[in-house]
């Protein structure tokens, strides 16, 4: 059983923290006090609110002439000229539709709603749902209860009240015949018990504006922070395809600027390594041939690598010399490696630690 909160009808003229209460507690206990001290009891519990039927009023509509599920503006319109007050000034909670086709309707002030609930914020009161003490009765038969001072009809009757010994004895006939009596004073214990088994037809007032707003759910956050994972890889991703296309472009033109230093007769670069092999090809000088090698290494080798090139110098008696930083030992290893498989063999000199990174001479075979 959860926690119950029973807001008595001597409250109602001046809802208060003094207001008369009682509480069950999960085990079906009752304790009566005033709420302010209710709130202490239940230390932050979430609790199912039970409000007296003095502060409500219940009417049915006529029976509904679609099986599909109205809309709550539609029932309200259709229950309208049963009630008292305007619509604009109650909140209407809508019930499940009952064996002969009508729905039930909730009304309570709409002020006088939103007070109490404010009353219970205030108090540190957590409320998961309110009900109404003559709507919670049984459906199975007809239902008297004396129940906190008066009786309360309901149950299988199509009508939900509260009334004292003397109105009771003024319904008279009009009561069924079949109607179930029952004295709270006498049999506390069953009276309870139906809190613990509330009927499917009890309607939550908790609707509309008035409805409890949803919490997010565990897996929201983690899709949410998957989301993000997802993002800042993206990024990463992005930044490191951008270094490496900006550090390939670099060493691109430094190449071209080399090519037209060397062949200043080529105005044009349409394609720098088919123009370098035309070149081979038409018997071009030895230092032609270690040009078209800076190019494929260049483009095979250190532009898949993460190194900064400081420095390109060729010279005839030791070929290409190209000074360059990395990273690490191994990376100029890979770096050698992968010249090795591109058929670019070079060697490695005067490496040296630096800073954070590693400073080494990248030497061309002049035979190669």
């Amino acid at each position: 059983m959860n926690p119950w909160l029973y807001l008595t009808a001597e409250g109602l003229a001046a809802p208060s923290a003094d207001w008369p209460c009682c509480v069950w507690s999960p085990t079906g206990q009752r304790q009566p006090l005033p709420l302010h001290q209710a709130a202490q009891v239940l230390n932050g519990q979430a609790v199912d609110l039970l409000l007296p039927m003095e502060s409500c009023s219940w009417v049915r509509s006529d029976p509904w002439p679609s099986r599909r599920q109205p809309g709550a503006q539609a029932v309200a319109f259709a229950v309208e000229d049963q009630l008292s007050e305007a619509l604009e000034a109650l909140h209407l909670s809508v019930g499940a539709r009952d064996r002969e086709g009508r729905y039930p309707v909730m009304a309570i002030d709409r002020e006088r709603f939103a007070l109490v609930l404010a009353l219970l914020a205030e108090s540190g009161i957590v409320v998961r749902s309110v009900f109404v003490d003559a709507d919670v009765l049984p459906g199975a038969q007809a239902l008297g209860v004396w129940w906190f001072g008066r009786w309360l009809l309901g149950g299988a009757m199509p009508a939900r009240i509260a009334v004292s010994d003397d109105s009771l004895t003024q319904l008279g006939m009009a009561l069924p015949s079949d109607i179930q009596w029952l004295d709270d004073r006498q049999a506390p214990a069953e009276v309870d018990h139906w809190l613990a088994t509330r009927p499917s037809h009890a309607i939550d007032l908790l609707q509309g504006t008035f409805a409890r707003r949803s919490k997010s759910l565990p897996w929201r956050l983690g899709g949410l922070a998957l989301l993000m994972l997802l993002i800042l890889s993206w990024g990463a991703t992005q930044i490191r395809i951008h270094f490496l296309d900006n550090e390939t472009r670099q060493l691109y033109a430094q190449s071209e600027q080399r090519f037209m230093a060397l062949y200043p007769e080529q105005s044009r670069i349409v394609d720098l390594a088919a123009q370098l092999k035309a070149l081979q090809s038409q018997g071009a000088q030895p230092q032609d041939t270690q040009t078209a090698h800076l190019v494929n290494l260049i483009e095979q080798v250190i532009g898949a690598s993460h190194v900064e090139v400081q420095r390109i110098e060729f010279s005839e008696g030791s070929g290409w010399k190209i000074q360059l930083t990395a990273n690490s030992f191994a990376e100029l290893e890979q770096l050698r490696e992968r010249g090795r498989q591109q058929g670019v063999p070079v060697r490695l000199d005067s490496a040296s630690k630096h800073g954070d990174g590693v400073r080494a001479t990248l030497i061309v075979e002049k035979d190669a």
